[in-house]
């Protein structure tokens, strides 16, 4: 049987994804405020059979660039005004019945415990179709928003992050899957010897446990991430099941990919089991002419500004400080560092200026952007996945709901039949689209020293 692909549809909880030209656009949706809002886009992407709905996530309104937040507010950048993903999921996972939905939540200012009961909680009550998506918050302004001067440095997030979801494996261990027996006749809730304490005392985290939450269906959320640095990707490769990625070329995303499955396999992970969802942005039109007008009208939307917005927020670092029309420095950032690796070397390559740069990040925060008729879009997906770049691709909207119902409608039928796509889901849990085997809850060992590019 040829080897099947999977989906996951990029969503934030706010007005924009990666494309800051999408609220602007006359067909898109602006009602992110409201719950039909989301169900609409649940139901296409469930109607496309699409494996998950992936939430990003910040924890804080974009201050960094100039060290004010009028002109982001002004222009509607990303994080302006952004719901709790974990509340729109679940409203999302009451009209859905197979969809998987992918929550970000740091590990950087909450606690195992506190995270550890909600992911339980949304498993049991969309019946085992939840993943979380595991970063560590990278900017000052989220840490003064949690009481803190200063964010934490690099290393010190991941070796935070680590512990955080050991932690967190042993409360979701906390209950065996029969635990609960609520045998009415005897008066017997739960077996006390099938639930044990915790326990936990390390360098970040205390917690007694055991978790309040009976054992979930999934037994623990699906683990996501999205390591770019050299910590980034061994953190990845130890942790995820999935890996969310942007990379523009070919050459890179075919890199990551090789990267992040020798990383895996050097640690005795099965490679297989890790994931690996580059992000796209489709145009489709009836001609592929029809497509680049669709493609040229939503990039003329774009402007630079909001692009340099989201870069500073991105890797922490101002760059309003900069030449627009200079080439791109090279600077050190502490925030998202791959993310910025990616963009400069393009750069550098192609001679941009960080105009140039901010333009591109506000078209799509630097993902390739896959254009032309429907067979030609599944053409670029097909080469890519053939090519060892992707085991599935994140499918990120130009306009919503538009983008994601002209791919739904005309390009998942073409891979369906040629058999790269289900045409019906064969099981009910996220674990089951994803064919992934039963959730584990032992720590896999810690990687050998990488040596950083």
């Amino acid at each position: 049987m040829t080897k099947q692909l999977h989906l996951g549809g990029f969503q934030i909880a706010s007005q924009v994804t990666h494309s800051h030209a999408a609220w602007r656009h006359p067909a898109s949706d602006t009602g992110f405020t409201h719950p039909e809002y989301y169900h609409r886009i649940g139901r296409i992407l469930e109607r496309g059979k699409f494996d998950f709905l992936f939430f990003a996530d910040l924890l804080a309104a974009p201050a960094r660039f100039g060290g004010d937040i009028t002109e982001p507010l002004r222009r509607g950048t990303q994080a302006t005004a952004t719901l709790d993903p974990s509340i729109v999921a679940a409203s999302i996972g009451a009209v859905t019945s197979k969809l998987g939905l992918a929550i970000t939540k740091s590990a950087t200012y909450f606690h195992p415990y506190e995270l550890a009961r909600s992911f339980a909680s949304l498993d049991h009550v969309t019946r085992g179709r939840v993943a979380w998506n595991i970063v560590t918050s990278l900017t000052q302004s989220e840490a003064q928003n949690f009481g803190y001067d200063e964010h934490l440095g690099h290393e010190s997030r991941y070796e935070r992050a680590d512990e955080f979801v050991r932690t967190a494996l042993e409360l979701w261990s906390s209950w065996d899957p029969d635990a609960l027996v609520l045998d009415k006749a005897d008066g017997v809730f739960a077996d006390p010897d099938r639930i044990r304490r915790v326990d936990h005392d390390g360098r970040f985290f205390r917690s007694r446990g055991p978790l309040n939450v009976p054992r979930s269906p999934q037994g623990r959320p699906v683990l996501i991430q999205a390591g770019s640095s050299n910590t980034g990707r061994d953190f990845a490769a130890t942790w995820a099941e999935a890996i969310f990625e942007i990379d523009p070329t070919p050459e890179g995303r075919r890199a990551y990919y090789d990267d992040i499955k020798s990383r895996a396999e050097n640690i005795g992970r099965d490679p297989d089991g890790v994931l690996i969802f580059p992000a796209f942005v489709p145009f489709i039109g009836e001609t592929e002419s029809i497509a680049r007008e669709k493609q040229a009208f939503h990039n003329e939307l774009a402007d630079p500004i909001s692009g340099l917005i989201t870069l500073s927020v991105h890797t922490d670092h101002d760059f309003s400080v900069y030449d627009l029309d200079a080439p791109v420095e090279d600077v050190v950032v502490t925030g998202t560092q791959g993310l910025f690796d990616t963009a400069r070397r393009v750069a550098n390559r192609d001679n941009l200026t960080l105009r140039d740069v901010g333009r591109w990040y506000a078209q799509g925060v630097l993902l390739p952007q896959f254009v032309g008729t429907a067979e030609q879009v599944a053409d670029q997906i097909e080469e890519s996945f053939r090519a060892g770049e992707a085991d599935g691709f994140m499918v990120s909207a130009a306009q919503t709901p538009g983008t994601f119902n002209d791919f739904v409608d005309a390009v998942v039928p073409i891979l369906q039949r040629r058999g790269l796509f289900r045409t019906e889901y064969t099981g009910d849990t996220l674990r089951d689209h994803l064919g992934l085997p039963p959730a584990t809850f032992d720590a896999p060992q810690r990687p050998r020293v990488s040596v950083a590019s």
